[in-house]
């Protein structure tokens, strides 16, 4: 089976109660929408929430999130092919996967891309007290040629995507921080989904970042809830 759910961001508690709950295995995998926080803290603590993980009885697939390193930026990080696209891991946590953006990968049989990154609006708070920020958060220029030649050779079709923040069209306004200056807030990732989602032809899309749950259309952004993977029934 496989499973769905929002940002983490290091706090576990819930997925081992969801695994003690369901009575999940290594074969079933649960994927978390970005901001999973285990490329975050430092090596030391990073490690000590790795192998928590890795002591769970489910396999995590990853979405790069704004509030975590890219793994392949990490040198203990190797790829390797997963039900059809490029993954990252690290030899002593191997069931613990990032996703490479911009791959296709075959789930239940649905193709699904991935695009994770988003803006960190807490940047300056997190550069000033030394808290983890990352200047390639954001999907760069390469990545986004990468996602488009993907969906070229698709012919703009897929069944599902899987992203960290939203196209713009469907932020959700009303959880916005009122301290915060919309207009200082830089949304080019968005603004770039916006122009993927009108040409792109889908059966869903999900998301997390906003810490909220809500579902338009056919797009839904998750938080602490689960589903299963597309509603299969398997």
């Amino acid at each position: 089976m496989i499973y769905i759910t929002g940002d983490t961001h290091g706090q576990f508690g819930r997925i081992e109660t969801f695994c003690e709950r369901f009575g999940t295995s290594r074969e079933d995998v649960l994927i978390i929408l970005g901001d999973a926080g285990i490329n975050f803290s430092g090596w030391n603590r990073d490690c000590v929430k790795k192998r928590f993980l890795e002591s769970l009885p489910i396999t995590f697939f990853c979405i790069h999130g704004n509030h975590e390193q890219r793994p392949q930026t990490i040198d203990s990080y190797r790829e390797k092919q997963w039900h059809g696209g490029t993954v990252y891991y690290e030899e002593e946590y191997p069931d613990l996967l990032f996703a490479k953006d911009g791959e296709v990968f075959d789930l239940d049989g649905k193709q699904t891309i991935v695009m994770g990154g988003a803006y960190s609006i807490d940047k300056m708070v997190r550069l000033i007290y030394g808290y983890g920020w990352w200047p390639d958060e954001q999907p760069s220029d390469e990545i986004k040629r990468h996602v488009e030649s993907q969906l070229d050779k698709l012919g703009w079709k897929v069944d599902v995507v899987l992203n960290h923040t939203t196209p713009l069209k469907y932020e959700p306004v009303e959880v916005f921080l009122p301290g915060v200056d919309q207009s200082k807030v830089d949304k080019t990732t968005e603004e770039w989904l916006d122009g993927i989602e009108d040409k792109l032809e889908y059966q869903k899309w999900y998301c997390g970042h906003y810490h909220t749950e809500k579902k338009i259309d056919k797009l839904e952004i998750m938080f602490e809830n689960f589903d299963v993977f597309c509603g299969a029934k398997n």
